[in-house]
């Protein structure tokens, strides 16, 4: 019996509605099927929200001739920042409005998909972004979207959410409806081999933290656990190979599937306090998202697997990564894991102290604060407030393991 068989005949059997939205093209060359998949949506007029260094990069112009030759007339949204404000989302309506689009498609990494399901919303519903903050605040139909992500990371073309920043509040608002999921994600790995390798990296440990944070959540059930533990599979072989032979095409397609499969698992579990730690870090000191989620995530889990319940979620992908063995228990399958994550992190070389990101320490009162207030940190599975933040940003001023060693 495998680790995942073990855990879930001890997971109390949560109830769950699941109806998948989203169907997934995977394999090299797909993108070549976009303009087959905007018809068969009823696409005749589409705006493509994508970013200058994706049309840099040649990506945009090859979609435009891919829907041209299906006879779909293309409206191009270049805009889209890191990540995304009220801003770009106005801009990318504008330019939806401008062509009459009746398709929209993201091409990019989360923030294009992010800024392309915030514009259906707008589009289609009206009002302002903060409207639509929370979950299914949405009354009408929206635009097909086909999500076509250029890197491996958010999992942002399997999930329902748009993230935007409000820019007067700097508040990072989840606005979540079924009717904003992508009908199509479109998965070409060979669209990944134009990342620079620091995106290639922090955008891998982002998909790696996905991975393990769902395995925990308290919305978690065996469904969400199924994709956590194969996303952790592949990710965790695929990202070393990757970070070491970048233009290595399986290592890719690993990366891409497992951060699709992770994408799937936050939207049937949430997250937890890692990335509730992360996103004030990266709004006031402008730490890469990959990078303050990855030095705050071995420092939640060990907060975490302080309960034995959520032990026993770390040691299913620790036993389904053969990190260790289906039937350990305690440190005996956590030491290997926080070992695990701490050297991918070191191989991906994220810093691992708020020292080197030049985080105020006198900061962390308010750090903590804010990070008490997102909306992940109410999905942990160990009740996580403003007091116990601090002690984790008071934690992550040490100088961390080098990994692969034993737990301290």
């Amino acid at each position: 019996m495998n680790s995942l068989s073990l855990l879930a005949g001890r997971l109390p059997l949560v109830s769950f509605d699941y109806q998948p939205r989203t169907r997934l093209v995977f394999g090299n060359n797909t993108l070549d099927r976009l303009g087959t998949l905007a018809r068969e949506l009823g696409g005749q007029r589409v705006l493509l929200v994508t970013d200058k260094g994706i049309v840099a990069a040649g990506h945009a112009e090859r979609a435009r001739q891919v829907l041209h030759a299906a006879g779909v007339k293309v409206t191009l949204f270049n805009g889209v920042h890191e990540n995304p404000g009220t801003q770009d989302v106005a801009e990318c309506v504008q330019a939806a409005q401008s062509g009459q689009v009746d398709l929209i498609v993201g091409l990019g990494g989360g923030s294009a998909m992010d800024t392309a399901k915030g514009g259906n919303f707008i589009l289609t519903n009206g009002g302002r972004m903060q409207d639509y903050w929370g979950v299914g605040k949405a009354t009408r139909p929206m635009l097909p979207l086909i999500a076509v992500p250029t890197t491996a990371g958010t999992g942002s073309e399997c999930q329902s959410a748009a993230l935007i920043i409000d820019e007067r509040t700097h508040q990072k608002m989840a606005c979540l409806d079924s009717k904003a999921a992508a009908r199509v994600a479109i998965l070409d790995p060979l669209l990944t081999l134009s990342q620079p390798p620091r995106v290639t990296a922090l955008t891998g440990i982002d998909a790696i933290a996905h991975a393990v944070e769902t395995a925990v959540t308290t919305p978690r059930t065996a469904l969400s656990l199924m994709y956590s533990v194969e996303a952790f599979k592949l990710l965790g072989a695929g990202l070393p190979e990757v970070v070491r032979t970048p233009n290595e095409v399986e290592g890719r397609a690993r990366m891409q599937l497992g951060a699709a499969l992770a994408g799937l698992a936050i939207e049937n579990s949430m997250l937890g306090a890692a990335h509730a730690a992360a996103n004030p870090l990266t709004a006031h000191y402008g730490l890469v998202h990959g990078q303050a989620v990855g030095l705050m995530l071995p420092l939640v889990v060990r907060y975490n697997a302080q309960s034995d319940a959520t032990a026993n979620g770390y040691t299913a992908l620790a036993a389904a990564a053969g990190l260790a063995r289906p039937n350990d228990r305690g440190d005996e399958a956590l030491r290997p894991l926080v070992s695990f994550v701490e050297w991918l992190l070191n191989l991906a070389q994220v810093p691992r102290s708020l020292v080197e990101c030049n985080v105020d320490r006198a900061k962390v009162p308010a750090l903590a604060e804010e990070a008490a207030r997102q909306w992940t940190a109410r999905f942990n599975p160990r009740p996580v407030t403003a007091a116990d933040f601090m002690g984790l940003y008071e934690a992550a001023f040490e100088p961390r393991g080098d990994g692969m060693t034993a737990l301290r």
